[in-house]
């Protein structure tokens, strides 16, 4: 027996009232929703409590904004128990990327220096780290690291290419497109050692990692509390232990410019900051529920399951049983290769993702990596088995006559 054959659907996780977990969220049910990863999806316990914030704040901005720096810092708190941080190392920030953007106007220029990035890199992040490698006249290295590597590969490709012209290193805690982590705290004591700065990219973090900080030395570290944590878009986290916070500033300057970190992210003058108030709902909406422990639990196995089941029917569709090896895997995520021609460019995957949503009824991730397209699974409390099942038997001969289109011959 193969260990694939041991490989069960786990029971659908239900509210405490006995309905299944779907119900909470008011997500589309003529959508079969397998992305959580990329946009994640709100319990509508917290857009509740959001509601009633933007309702109490329209009702009296005079009132509103001149206290909401201190309720800000409140959710902050909480925020940084869950991630469990000191609160006075984070900040909000509307989106990981935004987090990168204030530590790319914020660390030492190095007239002529690199900065390393790795090709499982986030685009938008890499692209920031291109501008500010034109700033200082350098140059972005752009590390390869295999997609099947272990921690020591990973670790050396990543600190085998940095040197004396380093000015900064951006490398992924978990990466977007191949669904893998990284060895972070290698690296990251490493490049302390060297002096040479470090900027974690945890935008899949919060909610799939307990204690994701723990162990983790380096200068910032961003993570998107939207994603698994459920929390309302617009609500993500620049964490900073080092003394290079000292020169972090928001990207918009506002009263309080002249506070110290991080309470000068609090004011960000008439900026909507519901989603960072109504965060706490969404996390203690999981934990009430279920408990984060829980939820990691049941979403590792129905990734393992979703895996499973799509991969067989691909397997079957191809004549290729290979499943992927991403060398460092991660629970609720799981990368399973697609038929030949499909997605074998980042705008083919998005052109690949916007047809399967279009034509098929389903909202997927599709990513391209070395010329290589895949599907991209990720699941979260709401999912169950039959959401992937249905993938396997509705939408894998479908991708088959794409691939064959694309290719020119018929898929086995």
């Amino acid at each position: 027996m193969s260990k694939s054959d041991l490989i069960t659907a786990p029971s659908p996780l239900l509210l405490k009232d006995g309905r299944p977990a779907a119900t909470a969220w008011s997500l589309d049910r003529q959508v079969r929703h397998l992305n959580h990863g990329s946009f994640g999806a709100v319990p509508l316990a917290a857009q509740n409590v959001q509601d009633g914030l933007r309702r109490e704040m329209d009702g009296n901005p005079g009132t509103w904004f001149p206290h909401l720096a201190a309720r800000v810092a409140e959710a902050r708190v909480a925020i940084a128990a869950f991630l469990g941080v000191a609160a006075a190392d984070l900040a909000l920030v509307p989106n990981a990327s935004g987090g990168a953007s204030a530590v790319y106007h914020s660390v030492p220029t190095r007239p002529g220096g690199e900065i390393l990035v790795t090709d499982h890199g986030y685009g938008a992040v890499s692209m920031g780290a291109a501008r500010l490698a034109r700033r200082w006249g350098g140059r972005v290295r752009t590390v390869h690291v295999p997609l099947a590597a272990g921690e020591d590969e990973a670790y050396e490709a990543v600190m085998g290419q940095a040197g004396d012209r380093t000015g900064l290193i951006v490398v992924d805690h978990i990466t977007s497109a191949t669904a893998r982590r990284m060895p972070v705290q290698r690296i990251g004591a490493e490049a302390r050692r060297r002096g040479i700065p470090l900027l974690v990219d945890g935008a899949h973090v919060p909610g799939l990692l307990e204690d994701p900080l723990q162990g983790l030395d380096c200068d910032f570290w961003i993570g998107n509390l939207h994603k698994f944590g459920c929390a309302p878009r617009g609500s993500s986290v620049l964490v900073a232990r080092s003394p290079l916070r000292a020169d972090l500033y928001p990207l918009i300057d506002s009263w309080g410019a002249e506070e110290p970190f991080p309470e000068r992210f609090d004011i960000q003058g008439t900026l909507d900051a519901t989603s960072y108030l109504a965060t706490p709902a969404a996390l203690d909406f999981i934990e009430d529920t279920w408990g984060w422990r829980t939820a990691r639990t049941y979403m590792r196995g129905l990734a393992d399951y979703a895996e499973h089941v799509v991969g067989a029917a691909l397997a079957e569709l191809t004549g290729r049983d290979e499943p992927v090896d991403v060398g460092m895997p991660v629970d609720a995520m799981r990368l399973i290769r697609l038929p030949d021609g499909l997605a074998t460019t980042r705008v083919e995957a998005d052109g690949l993702r916007d047809r399967v949503a279009r034509e098929l009824g389903v909202a997927a991730a599709f990513t391209s990596f070395a010329g290589v397209g895949y599907l991209r699974l990720s699941t979260h409390v709401y999912n169950t088995a039959a959401d992937y099942e249905y993938f396997a038997e509705h939408c894998v001969p479908v991708l088959g006559e794409w691939s064959g289109a694309a290719t020119g011959r018929g898929e086995r």
